[in-house]
């Protein structure tokens, strides 16, 4: 099985790195691909330069055997959803599984994103989350509430013997990090600490990223 993960990645940063591997050795997945990328829908566009982020990307995964930097949102126009890109992944690998990670304020937005159910035809999905933040049942749309009823598994090996792109809820190493406030601190030059590998703070510096 192969994991995808997604986002902006601007920068990487712990906060990515480790949830993600977590998910990787609690599947055993054969291989963890990041895929930055171009123009979000959901969110701001980067400030970060795509080869920017993407030279952050190979030095904070240099060292982590089984990650893969998939290009594919870069290389496509306009705006990147995820369902096109699975779509283009079951093209290249018809006979593998895929799993989609995503935390949980995503899944709580998950009925917004493009073609949205479509997702489940192409992937199971794991939806990480801090141990003690359970899923707020109350907080779900109606749509999401019908998917658990069909999708929900609950262990992981439920999960990976899952003919039916199942759904997971798995706890991770979370950490009080975001990309944003690493932001503020880098423009204030103020210190980052272990918010991210030292190499991505190396090429911040070089570069002159988020210096405002």
């Amino acid at each position: 099985m192969i994991g995808i993960f997604g986002g902006t990645f601007d920068p990487v940063h712990y906060g990515h790195i480790k949830p993600a591997l977590d998910v990787k050795r609690a599947l055993s997945l054969t291989e963890l691909r990041f895929i930055p990328c171009s123009i979000p829908a959901h969110r701001d566009e980067p400030v970060a330069t795509a080869a920017q982020r993407l030279s952050m990307l190979r030095a904070a995964l240099s060292e982590y055997e089984g990650c893969v930097i998939d290009e594919r949102e870069l290389e496509r126009s306009g705006v990147s959803y995820m369902v096109d890109t699975l779509q283009s992944l079951r093209t290249e690998f018809p006979d593998e599984a895929f799993c989609l990670i995503i935390g949980m304020d995503a899944f709580y937005g998950l009925h917004k994103w493009s073609r949205w159910q479509t997702l489940f035809e192409l992937a199971g999905c794991v939806v990480t989350y801090r141990p003690g933040c359970e899923l707020d049942f109350d907080m779900l749309a109606d749509e999401l509430k019908i998917l658990l009823q069909s999708r929900q598994v609950k262990t992981v090996q439920e999960f990976v013997d899952s003919t039916n792109n199942a759904l997971l809820f798995l706890p991770v190493t979370q950490l009080d990090i975001s990309a944003t406030d690493i932001r503020k601190r880098i423009s204030k030059d103020q210190p980052t600490n272990d918010m991210l590998p030292l190499m991505v703070k190396q090429i911040i510096d070089k570069q002159q990223i988020y210096t405002g």
